[in-house]
């Protein structure tokens, strides 16, 4: 599905929206062509792949939403793949969409998978900076990188906000025990990281000057976008490596409770031992047994259980077993 096509020419809109046959054209008249798809099925693609003679490899990757973020080269095409992340707090998981870019020196395609993915905002920003769009499509570039890795903060306070939340659990007087909500967070942030760790080799590229696409005085901005994706890309690991230490600690506290069990059970057993072994052996009706005949003798049977239940039990409370 096509949601934009227009034609660019000295950093300004041309009026109105483009046909697909008339795109190529719109080239040839010193502008460049931005054409947004959203989730095209692939007979869709295949007029828009003869229309600008895009690589088979690259359309088949675009038309596939699971892809790792990477920068691939054609000649004189350049195909870049973006994955965004968007976080839903209410069932705390990481939303994973995808962005597929063409440039080409004339033209861009975005290829848009998933609904976290909507670039409306970034066109609309490009066109009130004519000076910076003036550039071409390594400027629409710019801008869809940005917006992808800008996007990447606010999932970043939203994990933040559930991991402070989660050391509260661990660490508090309460017992909710929070393992389960542990593994499933780490789970999310461990697909948060696929998305936002492999960009950060295709940006190098884009800063070192390695792609011809991008020229020096736009070289700079990518800069700034480099910057941010590797504060994100640490702190993602920051958080991986707390819900870690977070998990070990429940875990420990567990086995804690478990052994703290264990030795309450192990001491009212033991209580309980002392008076069945008197009982037991007065229970065997021998005839001959001392203190048979005693008239006292079941009242101090039953005061000597208690006697030695007592001091057990103040052995074990003492000891901080009961």
């Amino acid at each position: 599905m096509i949601t934009d096509c227009a034609a660019y020419h000295d950093g300004h809109r041309r009026e109105g929206k483009l046909a697909l046959h008339e795109a190529k054209d719109a080239t040839e008249h010193g502008s460049f062509v931005w054409l947004g798809l959203w989730e095209p099925s692939e007979g869709e693609f295949e007029a828009i792949e003869r229309e600008f003679s895009l690589p088979a490899l690259a359309v088949e990757d675009a038309l596939k939403p699971h892809q790792r973020p990477k920068l691939e080269r054609y000649d004189e095409l350049l195909f870049m793949v973006l994955r965004t992340a968007r976080y839903v707090d209410s069932v705390e998981v990481i939303e994973i969409g995808q962005i597929m870019i063409f440039i080409g020196e004339r033209f861009v395609i975005t290829v848009r998978h998933g609904s976290a993915t909507a670039l409306d905002g970034v066109r609309k920003d490009l066109e009130s900076r004519p000076a910076f769009l003036r550039h071409g499509p390594a400027a629409v570039l710019h801008g869809v990188l940005d917006k992808v890795v800008d996007d990447y903060l606010p999932a970043l306070e939203g994990l933040d906000q559930d991991v402070a939340e989660i050391e509260e659990d661990v660490f508090g007087e309460i017992d909710p025990k929070p393992v389960e909500r542990i593994y499933k967070l780490k789970r999310e942030v461990l697909a948060f990281h696929r998305a936002a760790a492999p960009l950060v080799d295709p940006l190098d590229r884009l800063v070192r000057g390695t792609v011809p696409q991008v020229g020096e005085d736009v070289r700079a901005y990518y800069r700034d976008v480099q910057d941010h994706l590797l504060r994100v890309s640490e702190q993602i690991d920051d958080i991986n490596n707390l819900l870690s230490s977070m998990l070990d600690a429940s875990l420990a506290q567990v086995a804690e409770r478990q052994n703290e069990d264990m030795r309450k059970i192990s001491a009212w057993v033991a209580i309980a031992v002392a008076p069945t072994l008197v009982a037991g052996i007065y229970g065997m009706n021998f005839q001959h047994m001392p203190e048979l005949s005693w008239t006292s003798g079941y009242p101090l049977a039953l005061a000597g259980m208690a006697a030695i239940c007592l001091f057990l039990y103040l052995k074990f409370k003492g000891a901080g077993w009961l």
